[in-house]
């Protein structure tokens, strides 16, 4: 298989850590340019990358063929709309735009171009994630009843970045509530109603910080929250079904040794023994399970794949639908109300 010709835009946290070493260990990517202004940090990565200063001069490349786009979420559609019309394929980081009225003109977009736009929702390849789908598919714990899923962060001063400041895509929310409400998506699909509670609770907070949101899906719940004040473990997964329970503890070991400069191989997604999950069935001794491997590498195995099929891992109709509930999570905390689907599903 020829590399696929790849150019990243943005060279910040999320491009050194999660898409970088991933690109950097599959022979199914080459990368020839970054678009950056610090020649010097890519090179120590990309030592024979081709460095450019903006997003204009990376798209003369007739060479390209897949833009990485990691920017801040504010500024994904103007530069997707600009890499679509260059007739490129684009990868955006999560969740892909601000609005869904920019999400819809860029897919309208890439059919006119012929092109495809992929989501990075990389928390459908975390370990633990992997587990939980196994068990309810396999339906070891019964009808499942109740999920709980929650990333909590002791954080509790505001600090000085894109994130935590007021504007387009900023706030915990966007950051880390589109990777829940999407785990959710692909476990369950659309639920039938909503309650969000959307929290602005540090001193000198300019957007949010937390939330708490149940999904309904008839008598079944689904609860996502997070919040920038615990300093103690918090389970990561709450599985309840009528057969028994899954509880995990500790966070996908993958974005930690990423960030630490461990480099992308197959043993990168397992689980420490220590972190395993604990499953209780009804009239049985409670046992420690195994956790899958996380496999970050395969999302950019199967974006590989898709594009030269069309099946993407993750798509921007796939964002769309987390988008939506985005809005409908903040509609239903800004008048205090349950939302039914019918008010966001048009």
């Amino acid at each position: 298989m020829t590399p696929i010709q790849t150019t990243i835009v943005g060279f910040g946290f999320s491009a050194v850590t999660f898409h970088a070493p991933l690109l950097e260990a599959l022979p199914e990517f080459h990368v020839r340019q970054v678009v950056s202004r610090d020649a010097e940090k890519v090179h120590r990565v990309f030592p024979e990358a081709r460095v450019v200063a903006t997003l204009d001069e990376a798209l003369r490349d007739e060479a390209t063929e897949l833009v990485v786009i990691t920017t801040p979420t504010g500024l994904h559609f103007e530069m997707a709309k600009q890499a679509i019309e260059a007739n490129k394929h684009v990868l955006l980081e999560k969740p892909a735009v601000v609005t869904i009225e920019e999400g819809e003109a860029l897919l309208a977009l890439a059919e006119q171009h012929r092109v495809h736009v992929a989501v990075y929702h990389n928390r459908r390849y975390d370990g633990d994630f992997l587990t939980v789908e196994q068990l309810i598919e396999a339906n070891e714990i019964g009808d499942w009843q109740l999920l709980e899923s929650r990333f909590d962060r002791y954080r509790p001063v505001v600090r000085d970045r894109w994130r935590e400041k007021q504007g387009a895509g900023s706030g915990i929310l966007f950051d880390l509530g589109s990777h829940l409400i999407d785990q959710a998506l692909a476990l369950f699909g659309e639920p039938d109603e909503l309650t969000g509670d959307v929290l602005m609770q540090r001193e000198g907070a300019e957007t949010d910080d937390g939330f708490h949101i149940t999904l309904h899906y008839g008598k079944r719940r689904v609860i996502l929250r997070s919040t920038s004040f615990v300093q103690g473990p918090t389970p990561r997964f709450e599985l309840h079904g009528t057969r028994g329970s899954y509880v995990k503890y500790g966070m996908d070991p993958q974005e930690a040794r990423l960030a630490s400069g461990r480099k992308a191989d197959g043993t990168l997604g397992e689980d420490d023994p220590e972190d395993f999950g604990h499953l209780q069935l009804a009239d049985e001794a409670a046992e420690r399970l195994e956790t899958l491997s996380g496999n970050y590498l395969g999302y950019y195995r199967d974006l590989a794949d898709g594009l030269a099929t069309g099946r993407l891992p993750v798509d921007l109709h796939d964002a769309l639908k987390t988008m939506k509930l985005i809005e409908a999570v903040r509609k239903s905390s800004e008048d205090g109300r349950t939302i039914r689907r019918k008010e966001w599903d048009v």
